[in-house]
């Protein structure tokens, strides 16, 4: 599939039927009493559609990507008009309160913290929706904050490949760090990498289990392609994957095979698909590895997106989400 404007207008249809979907929507909320049992779009105003909030959240990232890049989609007016409703002073200090009691200050932590700091990176510059950026601001960086709070205490990371994944969340921090010059955030950020991932070597990338929309494996080795500098990245990579050369591990060149895409956390397994293939492009960029290795992951990346776009589209269950991976897979983040 070519990542053109046809592709591009398909998919920001897609993001605008269900952004503004709020039903049905899982919702992640803690109750503080028996009163507590606001409907989505009361805790949640900007975010409340999309299934959940953090796929709601990359819904947005999606559209203003995808209007970066073709500038006259035919739904141009259309992504405008919903910013314009949708991220308002009051619904953004709505949205930032709500992290404000003790026991929200996790909420979403950390897919959907990276995911709200890479949606306000995309939006700074932006040639249409730049202003949103500087809305949006007062929810980006309490989350900011919460992160510089919660860094220090992560001791260990988490790896598996859902919404848990601490190499996930870091990579996308890093943009936001990077675009709005916080360098304490940034400086976190990469310390807490090298100490969770640097002394990594052999890598046996026990994946996919049966829900993981994440290569644990290549998310951990495409933030050090962000930390690491090239000459520093390669020596790790040698270590971590050691044998990458002779496809080993064999699974990190083989599609996810998805039983069924009515099961939202089998459906996970074609959103794997996609990341996989993000990852291998992030990594070679900072490998620069020979021409025999990178045919063979080239080879990888066209069977994992042969296997897995022909069904963003089918069941809510993917449909809700699957369109932003399938954009990081043929745009890059």
């Amino acid at each position: 599939m070519t990542f053109d404007q046809t592709i591009a207008g398909r998919f920001a249809r897609i993001a605008l039927g269900h952004v503004s979907r709020p039903f049905p929507y899982f919702a992640a909320h803690c109750m503080l009493d028996a009163e507590d049992r606001p409907l989505p779009q009361e805790s949640h105003p900007i975010f409340y559609g999309s299934f959940d909030w953090h796929s709601c959240v990359h819904g947005y990232w999606m559209l203003a990507t995808l209007t970066r890049s073709f500038p006259d989609l035919d739904v141009q007016e259309e992504i405008i008009s919903l910013f314009t409703q949708s991220i308002t002073p009051q619904n953004v200090e709505t949205e930032r309160a709500y992290f404000d009691t003790p026991l929200r200050r996790s909420f979403e932590r950390p897919y959907g913290w990276g995911w709200l700091l890479k949606l306000v990176a995309e939006l700074h510059g932006h040639p249409s929706l730049s202003k949103f950026a500087d809305i949006l601001s007062p929810l980006a960086e309490k989350i900011a904050s919460l992160y510089k709070d919660f860094l220090p205490l992560a001791v260990y990371p988490i790896r598996v490949g859902t919404h848990f994944n601490s190499a996930f969340s870091l990579r996308l921090t890093l943009d936001y760090a990077d675009t709005v010059q916080d360098e304490e955030l940034g400086r976190l950020a990469r310390g807490r990498a090298k100490d969770w991932f640097y002394d990594d070597v052999a890598c046996q990338a026990w994946e996919p289990c049966g829900d993981e929309f994440l290569s644990s494996a290549l998310m951990e080795a495409t933030l050090m392609a962000r930390v690491l500098n090239v000459a520093e990245f390669q020596t790790w990579f040698g270590r971590f994957l050691p044998d990458v050369k002779e496809r080993k591990p064999a699974t990190l060149f083989t599609p996810a095979m998805v039983s069924t895409r009515s099961d939202g956390k089998i459906a996970h397994l074609d959103g794997l698909n996609l990341s996989r293939v993000w990852c291998w492009q992030e990594i070679l960029a900072a490998l620069k590895p020979d021409q025999a290795l990178a045919a063979q992951v080239e080879a990888a990346c066209k069977e994992h997106l042969d296997a897995s776009l022909p069904h963003i589209v089918g069941d809510y269950m993917g449909e809700h989400w699957l369109a932003t991976f399938a954009v990081m897979a043929l745009r890059g983040a």
